[in-house]
């Protein structure tokens, strides 16, 4: 079993749901953190919470979709944490609606932030892991990338997209001692499934929590380094 004390991890859309959740279970495991997300508020309020387990915890505001701020921040970032040996890409977003009624544009801003913006941070962070010869990526994908259904045509897209870029990413890496894991999870209580009218707030015991997502990470990377977690479909117990 690894010991992760010490190390050092970014975590896009860290500031509430699975990004949190995530945040303060790598905090409780020794690992310093960096979370990014668009909501400054959010953010302060999550670093809080993190610096009070006993670790190092910084913030950093920007839009994954915007490459310019994705190449200035990274560097800052890691410049601050003085290196980095995880990443977990979360950052995401979803909407509802039909193939004919949705917005270009919104069908458009889906790829670009599920895709595009993961691909953006990984190109800066790839570097870095490269040169140590070492580090673990987490992308999280979704249920909705292994099976399409009504309504959800952009999301899905996306993350079909996002599957496919991370099992590639996976294979080109595996010589330098990178982990490339995809992650698949169905519902998961967060603060965006409960507005897109998905989950139900207070579902702790019918519909998977943030926590148990953070868990299973955290279980990835305490693999001996020798083994890698290639992929993970998390789903609930309950039907």
């Amino acid at each position: 079993m690894s010991n992760l004390k010490n190390k050092k991890a970014i975590i896009t859309g860290g500031g509430r749901g699975l990004g949190k959740a995530t945040a303060l279970a790598f905090a409780k495991e020794g690992i310093n953190v960096a979370i990014t997300g668009r909501n400054e508020t959010v953010l302060k309020e999550t670093v809080a919470e993190i610096k009070s387990l006993g670790v190092t915890a910084i913030y950093s505001v920007f839009d994954v979709g915007d490459y310019k701020a994705v190449k200035s921040s990274i560097k800052t970032i890691i410049d601050t944490l003085g290196g980095v040996d995880i990443l977990v890409n979360n950052a995401g977003i979803a909407a509802i609606g039909s193939f004919v009624e949705m917005p270009v544009e919104q069908w458009t801003q889906t790829i670009q932030t599920n895709v595009m913006g993961m691909y953006y941070v990984t190109k800066e962070v790839l570097p870095y892991l490269l040169e140590k010869n070492e580090g673990d990526i987490f992308n999280v994908a979704s249920t909705a990338g292994l099976n399409g259904n009504p309504n959800v045509s952009a999301y899905s897209a996306s993350k079909f997209a996002v599957i496919g870029m991370s099992e590639s990413l996976m294979k080109e890496v595996r010589k330098n001692n990178i982990r490339v894991i995809t992650l698949t999870p169905s519902t998961i209580e967060t603060d965006m499934t409960i507005e897109l009218g998905i989950a139900s707030e207070g579902s702790e015991e019918n519909v998977l929590q943030p926590e148990d997502f953070a868990e299973l990470i955290v279980a990835g990377l305490k693999l001996p380094r020798r083994a890698m977690l290639k992929s993970a479909a998390l789903w609930s117990t309950n039907p």
